[in-house]
């Protein structure tokens, strides 16, 4: 992995989706996956057009001589210009993974909702984290009993009962542990996706919770938000026949991570792959992402890092 590598944060700001189309159960328009885990993600090709439009990445820009067009073309690539039959497009330089879940967020009886995870995604975030190259050595979390949660410290956390040690997500019940190497991942990940934000720092660490596997797997699952959505007919002003439909959404406060790089630069036009990466992936920025965007929804916080050293 190239030494230009970013991890690419995403915060979920208002209810997000990013679909496929039709769906073959009860919701008609539900979120994009992953094949095997079933776990929401947000595909590589979304985050990279995102940022191509946000930074106005058009056809006309990228075909300029000047200094922005030259970046724009090696960062996004562009098409053969109109009009000219010799070959001149390239491939955009920044690679783009898809960010997959990180922190579903889950209503809780106590502390009003909790960012939980699991120890088979903190595995899999540990092994993307370490290709930045500058983090810090991450534990690994051992498998969690059915019935348990663990937290980072029990002086702090808002999402448990402390007279019986219970956290009530849903309608599901655990008995709560504090647990050394669930506070050090709850720390590294508190800096790297709010960071300078000491207050949301704390909010996550009361709030971040680890489970088994198979319970997040169940939670990935019913844990989504859906919406019924119906046309209104113009002349009656009724529901229109037929026009029910259910839309699927990762819930607001939904957490994400991916990775982003640039190795190889095209065209060989004098930009580097550094220059590349500290010119689009190094601010956090405020974007609209997915469907729906006049309904408000999509608003994400993009944030990189290089591994939070």
């Amino acid at each position: 992995m190239s030494a230009n590598t970013r991890m690419c944060w995403i915060h979920a700001l208002t209810p997000l989706h990013v679909g496929v189309g039709r769906g073959i159960g009860f919701i008609d328009l539900p979120i994009m996956r992953e094949k095997v885990t079933q776990w929401p993600l947000v595909p590589g090709s979304a985050i990279k057009g995102v940022l191509a439009d946000h930074f106005g990445a058009t056809e006309e820009a990228r075909d300029k001589e000047d200094e922005k067009g030259r970046l724009l073309r090696a960062a996004f690539g562009r098409a053969d210009p109109k009009g000219e039959k010799k070959e001149s497009a390239n491939s955009g330089s920044l690679v783009f993974t898809d960010a997959r879940l990180v922190c579903l967020p889950v209503r809780s009886l106590y502390g009003t909702f909790a960012w939980v995870t699991s120890p088979l995604v903190l595995k899999r975030l540990k092994r993307d984290i370490e290709t930045t190259i500058k983090v810090k050595e991450l534990p690994s979390l051992e498998d969690i009993e059915a019935e348990q949660l663990q937290i980072p410290d029990e002086d702090s956390s808002v999402i448990f009962d402390k007279e019986s040690k219970k956290s009530y997500f849903e309608d599901l019940d655990f008995i709560t542990k504090s647990d050394e190497k669930t506070k050090i991942w709850a720390e590294h990940l508190a800096e790297w996706i709010f960071p300078n934000d000491e207050l949301w720092q704390n909010e996550f660490k009361k709030r971040f919770a680890v489970l088994s596997d198979d319970t997040f797997n169940f939670l990935c699952e019913m844990g989504t938000e859906v919406q019924a959505h119906v046309r209104i007919a113009p002349d009656k002003k009724t529901v229109q026949s037929g026009a029910l439909w259910y839309e699927e959404f990762l819930p607001a406060e939904t957490i994400l991570g991916g990775l982003v790089w640039s190795e190889q630069v095209f065209p060989k036009n004098g930009a580097t792959s550094t220059q590349l990466i500290e010119q689009y992936c190094s601010k956090d920025l405020k974007l609209q992402i997915g469907g729906k965007a006049t309904a408000g929804k999509g608003q994400v916080q993009f944030v990189f890092s290089d591994g939070g050293q």
